[in-house]
């Protein structure tokens, strides 16, 4: 028979078996935890220094974008500058405002002068048959009507 003692041993050895086990399986384990951590943080790593590239390359650029900007600034600057000067310039060859339309009204009141003597002139002449007095109804006739109106001569339309 087996004696207390014996069986203490037993006993004692089965449970040194199965902790051994047990710190086997956890330090297994772990180290397959700290593999993929480090896979992990290799990984990051690496994107991390592609995301820092990246990012450099994105800086550099809006530096470029930023001197370029300020090239056309400046140029701008340039052209707005020489525009002022050339608007200087033409203002002092131009003639005043209100002297450019009074040419223009001159001729105008010319040419119409000229073209209401000349209608007199035809309607006045001898075997022609004056045309009938109606009210207008297309444009042309409102137009004559209007300018009847404004020449102050009794041979517009009659409404």
């Amino acid at each position: 028979m087996v004696t207390a003692m014996q069986a203490a041993v037993v006993a004692a050895a089965a449970a040194w078996v199965i902790g051994v086990g047990v710190a086997v399986y956890v330090m297994l384990k772990a180290a397959r935890l700290m593999s993929e951590t480090f896979t992990t943080v290799t990984g990051l790593r690496e994107r991390g220094d592609l995301l820092i590239e990246r990012a450099n390359a994105a800086i550099d650029r809006a530096g470029e974008q930023i001197t370029r900007t300020e090239a056309v600034t400046a140029s701008i600057e340039g052209v707005t500058a020489t525009m002022t000067e050339l608007d200087g310039h033409l203002t002092a060859l131009a003639p005043p405002a209100n002297a450019v339309g009074r040419p223009l009204a001159w001729a105008a009141a010319l040419v119409y002068g000229i073209r209401w003597a000349a209608g007199t002139r035809r309607a006045a002449r001898p075997g022609t048959v004056p045309q009938a007095r109606r009210r207008p109804s297309t444009r042309a006739g409102r137009e004559a009507g209007r300018r009847a109106a404004l020449t102050g001569r009794a041979d517009g339309p009659s409404r």
